[in-house]
């Protein structure tokens, strides 16, 4: 493996005092938890209604008390970003002795008196700036999903008190990776100038993961279909991969063998090293798939070991003796657009994102205005929140602060041009096109500039093109 590599996967192990940390969330618990507790109930409370069955669809909070144990850091790595912000990598510990009540129609109140949580937090300050308070933002988000574990009161009055604990525990769960498991980051301006061009955090690089092959698949565990006993129980095997909050990736389906090989390969984006990826392997039953076991790495260990791991599975913790193997290569991104042009390219060549940051006089009166930026680029398509009047809002100069990102093949540059729409609600009011070519031509393979789309409206938006290489 190439020196510079490797040092980047080894210089980060360094432990930073973590004492003056844990000092500082002591004596700001009690303000964090009440502000956590609010958007809690405002953000996950929603999510009720469309993530879990009825009854618990109709699940409010009544009371959220965080109670006094604050969260605690440790393992605290300090590091400089990309754009020259400072980054902090921890793991955060909580064992809250909490009081939160939640109720549901034709359902016991429930209540949680003790909430675990445990995960790797990445907190990251830019830019800075020399102006106070000389960070403009700061964005938090966990690398990976985080473990959590809730205790009830009176658990003995909820029937299917298990079903109730999982269906709660996913939903907060998905929350938390929709708005805080990279590659999703929690914004909170610092700087209400903050600039969101120098602020957002590029994905590293591309993980090219190949799932390779299993051995002893099946053999320890028999399945529940009884069609599968009768055929002396071959599985049919398939694998799961999950890194952080991305997309989950389902390799094909191998019939009928202990020793399945798949050779299949999928590129991953990364947002840091340290990201889990996680492998479920499965033998697909007509009824329902049974689990054959779980492994996991990271890619940083991944890539320590020259790229190829042989993984032991587990089931119910415990280990078996069926093997999985795997491979990966790593791309790093780099404003050079040799490899964008490189037809013969295979996989990934680079990555397009477009930055949406505010938009300047929408017109209009300001209690019928729902303005949102609609992204198009070929068949792809995105969307910002949509935005309504509220206390402390500027609708009609609203700041969206988000980035879409669309991984590039061979081919697809410089293709059409990015075009970038203002909506009010679903009615289109103006729009504006950025040429790829202008954007191969910018510094840096950057443009970021003001577009105007009509009518008096200016939408911020910058449109980014990176092409890859092996790391060096």
């Amino acid at each position: 493996m190439a020196a510079s590599l490797l040092n980047s996967l080894t210089l980060e192990d360094t432990n930073a005092s973590k004492g003056f940390l844990n000092d500082l969330v002591k004596q700001l618990w009690p303000n964090m938890a009440v502000a956590t507790a609010r958007s809690i109930k405002q953000s996950v409370e929603p999510m009720f209604s469309t993530m879990l069955p009825a009854p618990l669809n109709t699940l409010v909070f009544e009371k959220i008390d965080l109670g006094v144990v604050p969260l605690h850091f440790e393992n605290v790595v300090v590091h400089t970003t990309e754009n020259g912000g400072i980054g902090l990598d921890m793991d955060v510990d909580w064992d809250g002795k909490s009081d939160i009540e939640l109720n549901a129609k034709m359902m016991p109140k429930i209540g949680v008196e003790h909430v675990k949580l445990r995960g790797r937090l990445s907190v990251l300050l830019c830019p800075v700036t020399d102006v106070f308070p000389l960070v403009g933002a700061l964005q938090i988000a966990f690398i990976n999903k985080p473990y959590i574990k809730l205790t009830f009161t009176d658990a003995a009055s909820i029937a299917g008190l298990g079903a109730v604990d999982r269906a709660i525990r996913n939903c907060i769960l998905g929350v938390i990776s929709s708005m805080l498991v990279l590659p999703n980051r929690f914004l909170v301006k610092l700087d209400a100038a903050n600039d969101f061009f120098k602020t957002y955090q590029h994905p590293l690089g591309v993980l090219r993961l190949k799932v390779e092959s299993g051995s002893n698949f099946g053999e320890e565990k028999k399945s529940k279909n009884f069609l599968k006993k009768l055929v002396h129980d071959v599985p049919d095997c398939y694998v799961l991969v999950n890194l952080s909050a991305e997309d989950e990736w389902r390799t094909k389906t191998v019939m009928n063998n202990h020793h399945p090989e798949w050779n299949q390969e999928r590129d991953l984006l990364v947002a840091s090293l340290d990201q889990s990826i996680e492998f479920d392997a499965k033998d697909s039953d007509t009824a329902s798939d049974d689990d054959i076991g779980l492994a996991s790495t990271t890619v940083r260990e991944l890539l320590r070991l020259g790229g190829r791991q042989e993984l032991p599975l587990f089931h119910n913790e415990q280990e078996t003796a069926s093997k999985l193997t795997v491979s990966a290569k790593y791309l790093q991104f780099v404003p050079d657009p040799a490899s964008l042009s490189d037809a013969s390219g295979s996989g990934t060549v680079g990555l397009l994102s477009v930055l949406i940051a505010s938009v300047l006089g929408i017109p209009g009166k300001r209690e019928e205005l729902k303005p949102s930026v609609k992204v198009t680029w070929g068949d792809k398509t995105f969307r910002t929140v949509i935005k309504a009047d509220a206390p402390g809002t500027d609708i009609e100069n609203p700041s969206y602060d988000q980035a879409f990102k669309i991984p590039v093949t061979a081919g697809m540059v410089p293709g059409p041009p990015v075009r970038i729409a203002l909506m009010d609600a679903e009615t289109e009011v103006g729009a504006a096109e950025v040429s790829l070519e202008d954007v191969l031509a910018a510094p840096g393979l950057a443009l970021q500039k003001g577009l105007d789309v009509g009518n008096g409206a200016t939408i911020r938006a910058g449109v980014w093109l990176r092409g890859v290489q092996a790391a060096e």
